[in-house]
């Protein structure tokens, strides 16, 4: 794709992802810190991966002056994630609605930053209409921390499921906090996240509730809006 780029003259976008930060020492986390990752460990192949993939994006800009825009993904959520992806929002959206047990890991104190896919996109799309000299990396999230627990006890809530929490052993690696700071962003895109955790769960359930229901009908209605 950078070879691509690079004979067409496009701008190219790398979605990165806040996992270039590993397990942090450091929170919240800047662009300018290197980040804490096990490059032999279960998650490395992602970590790794996107970290290797900023050093190829930034190594095509300066051998070849490509436009390169590189945005640093925090977790990520909303209509149309898939049930069965395996991240936490979607799972524990579904054990609610299915009234199975909501699984966490570890005593469920680690946390996470969690941005509404619209405000996500709308950050892209200015990030993209910044001058060539913008490169990245530049920090897209939610700035606003919540633990595991809270997250569970929240759709819990909100599905008014029955379900109960069970607790599991921490992989190894996980991270145990996560939380981007966005100033760059917020001076560099003037842009800031708006939707909140009450209005993007909604949402987000009320996706996962039609798709689940078992109406061939519904599910097209939802699927093509």
């Amino acid at each position: 794709m950078l070879g691509l780029a690079k004979r067409l003259g496009a701008t190219i976008l790398q979605a990165s992802t806040s996992e270039v930060y590993g397990d942090p020492e450091v929170h919240p986390q800047p662009e300018s810190y290197w980040g804490c990752v096990n490059p032999v460990g279960p998650r490395a192949c992602y970590d790794e991966g996107k970290r290797c993939a900023e050093t190829l994006f930034f190594d095509y800009y300066r051998q070849h002056r490509l436009t390169i825009k590189v945005a640093r993904i925090f977790n990520t959520y909303g209509p149309r994630m898939h049930p069965n992806d395996g991240r936490v929002v979607s799972n524990f959206i579904r054990q609610a609605l299915q009234n199975e047990p909501i699984t966490i890991y570890g005593d469920g104190q680690q946390t996470r930053s969690l941005c509404y896919v619209d405000d996500l996109i709308e950050g892209l799309i200015r990030f993209m209409a910044t001058d060539p000299s913008v490169l990245g990396p530049l920090n897209l999230g939610n700035a606003e921390e919540l633990t595991i627990l809270k997250l569970a006890e929240t759709i819990i809530r909100m599905t008014g499921s029955s379900s109960r929490i069970i607790r599991l052993p921490l992989p190894q690696d996980d991270p145990k906090q996560r939380q981007p700071n966005i100033s760059l962003a917020e001076r560099t895109l003037n842009w800031q996240p708006k939707v909140s955790l009450y209005e993007g769960l909604s949402e987000t359930i009320a996706y996962f509730r039609g798709i689940m229901s078992g109406s061939p009908v519904q599910q097209i209605r939802i699927l093509a809006r």
